[in-house]
């Protein structure tokens, strides 16, 4: 995850100071500080080819070419957007139900998970077409490059398991088992392990990728269900969408131990973390995007819960520019294909 510059994180902040948007109201919902505007303001819509009306899932980016890489689940494509112009680069075929997407910038490739075949695609970029493909077990889902160690890590959430590729000979070296479906895992630099939801247990694994070994496991105290996940490599922090009982849990990656809970809407999935405004958002399905804050490495509080279509459980932020990208299936319950492009407030 990359940092903004000083200047930019500067002018962020003091742009979030002034506006005064929000204050925290009773058990942690927002209270509005008089007419306040949201968090969020609608953009732009890119319209994609694919079918209307099927489910998509998760996003990257590609800092390097400006790419925003959107995996259309239902249509089986994987979309390439010109972050610059907001204009459709491709749509990569042969990506039967592919869910998870991973950018391994040195080798200009894109890794997806195909639920619908239960393998791994391999694609070359500047060819934006399929080159390998790589059999793993069920359902492989979300994926995280570790960039020292030249491997990639799957979660096969269905196969309880988490398969290992190594990138340079794009071939699976192992498959660590685990007695739970696997949620997002996301490689941590700075502790150099990679973190996987354990979503049945509640429970928080670490991997240590010099060998591929479980080290060590971290119950989650007030988390049911989680799946989705982002970290704050600079404040130790893990921040779990927990499915099961509608709250965000902080985790202290230092203690592993929770620090906070804060409330969800129905259907909490993808979190993604804005380091450069200290925000974190969850896609919710049942309708909303929301936004939460940072305020130091030990409070947080809710903004708002930003309302967008129905169906929208995933999204992807810009750390550059700060904008949120985030598909849409439906439009007032009338089926749609498009990217919707919000700007933070």
């Amino acid at each position: 995850m990359r940092r903004l510059n000083s200047t930019v994180a500067a002018l962020a902040a003091a742009s979030l100071a002034g506006a005064a948007l929000l204050v925290a109201g009773a058990h942690g919902r927002p209270g509005r500080a008089g007419a306040a505007e949201s968090t969020l303001k609608r953009v732009a819509t890119i319209d994609l080819p694919g079918p209307p009306g099927h489910r998509f899932d998760y996003l990257t980016i590609d800092y390097d070419d400006h790419y925003l890489l959107s995996a259309h689940l239902g249509a089986g494509l994987l979309y390439v957007i010109n972050l610059d112009t907001n204009a459709l680069v491709g749509a990569v075929p042969d990506v039967p139900g592919v869910e998870g997407i991973e950018y391994v910038p040195e080798l200009k490739k894109v890794y997806t998970s195909d639920w619908w075949e239960n393998k791994i695609g391999v694609i070359s970029l500047p060819e934006m077409k399929v080159i390998k493909k790589l059999p793993t077990a069920a359902k492989p889902d979300g994926m995280t490059y570790a960039a020292p160690f030249h491997k990639l890590y799957v979660s096969d959430e269905r196969g309880r398991a988490v398969a290992v590729v190594d990138v340079r000979e794009d071939r699976v070296v192992t498959t660590l088992p685990f007695d739970s479906e696997t949620g997002v895992p996301l490689y941590d630099p700075v502790t150099r392990r990679v973190y996987v939801n354990l979503q049945d247990q509640n429970v928080l694994a670490a991997i240590d990728p010099r060998g591929d070994t479980v080290v060590a496991r971290y119950s989650v105290a007030g988390c049911e269900g989680n799946h989705g996940m982002a970290l704050d490599v600079a404040h130790h922090r893990a921040f779990l969408a927990c499915e099961r009982n509608l709250v965000l849990t902080v985790f202290d990656l230092d203690t592993h131990a929770a620090i906070a809970h804060l409330p969800l809407p129905e259907g909490p999935d993808v979190v993604q973390f804005d380091p450069g405004l200290g925000r974190i958002y969850v896609a919710c399905g049942s309708g909303a995007i929301s936004v939460l804050k940072e305020d130091d490495p030990e409070h947080f509080r809710k903004l708002e819960d930003f309302p967008v279509e129905r169906k929208v459980h995933s999204l992807a932020v810009d750390v550059r520019t700060h904008r949120v990208y985030a598909p849409e299936e439906q439009e007032g319950g009338r089926p749609t294909a498009r990217m919707v492009v919000f700007d933070a407030v």
